[in-house]
This record gives structure tokens, sequence and C-alpha cells, in this order.
């Protein structure tokens, strides 16, 4: 079993098999592990939080509109070539249900008809926020969301690491 993260390069159904095949026989290593048990939990409520500012700030409200109205998501198609695979075996050792094919071949790989898929989100998926948004939320709710948004990629990046790290040892012993 290969342990080492495939390239960025590489498919995203390529990094989806491999997250699956690494949460398959490695799982108990990496949950055993305390410091990502307690990542994964504290990641998880941070998640939490920042899409409870997004739902508070209105802005689930805009972008369903937009979808639905207006025919269009800013989670096109090629934007999942972006993901880590580890970011991906995050959101399987978080729960998170990823598809084995693509709902729309317009959108996203990880967007389903009842939104994103994944918990733990890229940077880029986390930190744009479209013009209608900028304009229609105020700042405060903005600068409220950010910074929830910072702390949950904050503690993505530092789980991410802890994970890697687990892995390169597991495969050498």
């Amino acid at each position: 079993m290969n342990l080492h993260e495939p390239s960025l390069e590489t498919p995203v159904e390529q990094k989806i098999a491999w997250a699956r095949d690494v949460l398959d026989r490695r799982k108990q290593i990496l949950l055993g592990d305390e410091r990502i048990a307690e990542e994964l939990s504290t990641l998880k409520q941070a998640i939490l939080r920042s899409r409870e500012a997004m739902t508070r700030a209105g802005i689930d409200e805009i972008c369903r509109a937009c979808e639905v109205h207006e025919g269009g998501s800013c989670c096109g198609a090629g934007i999942e070539k972006h993901f880590r695979a580890t970011l991906l075996l995050v959101n399987l050792l978080l729960g998170a249900r990823i598809p084995h094919t693509r709902h729309d071949p317009l959108s996203c790989f990880f967007l389903a008809e009842s939104g994103c898929v994944l918990l733990a989100r890229h940077v880029i998926c986390v930190n744009f926020l479209c013009q209608k948004i900028t304009a229609r939320v105020p700042e405060s709710k903005i600068a409220s969301l950010r910074e929830k948004e910072g702390l949950e990629l904050e503690l993505l990046f530092l789980l991410e690491e802890r994970i890697k790290k687990k892995l390169t040892e597991a495969s050498v012993t």
C-alpha cells in the first residue's frame, strides 16, 4: 500500500481512491493517535461555527438563490483539481460521504444537489466571497465569519500535517 499522498495533478477519482484506501487500512492508527482524534473534534466544531456564521450572515441564501435562479455557482467543474488527497482523507475521517461520481458535469465534483458534501473545504472554497455577497452582507458579519474561517483553516492545516507525519511514520515501520 502506498501511503504517500498522490500529487496535486492526480485525477480527483484517484485521490478519492487513495483516501478511501488509507482510511480502510490505517483508520485505527490515525484515530488511535490522541492528538489526531482531538484535532478532528476541534476542527469539526470550528467548521460548525463557520457554517453557523455563514447562515446567520445570510450567505447560504444568497448562494442558493444564485444557483437556483441565476443558473450559476462558484463551485464550477475543475475546482476539485486543487484539492489534496489528504484533505479528502480528513473529510472521510470526519464522516463526510464522498461520491464516486460527479453529480453535475458543470460543477465541482463535490457539489451535490444539497450543496457541498465536504465538511473540511479547500482554502479557495472557504475564502471566496463573490461581489453579491460582499455588497449585501454587512462588513461586521463578514469580519466575524472571517475570524471563524481563519481558525478553521489553521486547524485543518495543522491536522493535515499531523496526518502526513503519522502516515510517514506508519510507512517506515
